[in-house]
């Protein structure tokens, strides 16, 4: 590997080790101490406005509906998810956010929107869009790798 590949490496481990640090301890000091960087993650894949069923929910997060059910009931506890039945078939139930919920949503999405302003930030539209192309690249092969070791064909 030469320099700049070292260079890049260590960048990227540091920063993914300073997001989780950050968002970690961000919860830990703050209003929400009761909530995880999963159930964060499971709140931001609700979303805010429409409400999702369960197995949208888990799709997204690429987990079984039977793993979302116990976050699901962990955060319904906490006061941040809330089930909502189908008024057309009882026997459908859909999530959603509450008050709480929404705050903390709100409060992560800056926190990430900040993070990107920061990086762009100098950047012209070139240079946007060699970072975009390289974030990209970084993603699908994150995403094979990922893929061919969830199904046990490790390479």
């Amino acid at each position: 590997m030469n320099n700049t590949h070292n260079v890049i490496n260590d960048l990227l481990v540091n920063i993914f080790n300073e997001i989780l640090v950050i968002e970690q301890n961000a919860l830990k000091m703050g209003v929400f101490s009761d909530v995880t960087i999963t159930e964060v993650h499971t709140i931001e894949a609700i979303g805010l406005y429409d409400s999702k069923s369960m197995g949208e929910v888990a799709k997204m997060l690429g987990i079984t509906v039977g793993t979302l059910t116990a976050a699901i009931n962990n955060l319904v506890k906490k006061g941040y998810v809330e089930r909502i039945r189908s008024q057309e078939d009882r026997r459908v139930v859909k999530i959603s956010l509450t008050r709480r919920g929404k705050l903390l949503y709100r409060i992560h999405k800056k926190f990430h929107g900040d993070m990107v302003k920061a990086t762009v930030t100098g950047l012209d539209e070139k240079e946007e869009a060699v970072l975009v192309h390289s974030l990209e690249r970084l993603e699908e092969f994150l995403k094979e790798k990922y893929t061919l070791l969830s199904k046990g064909n490790k390479e």
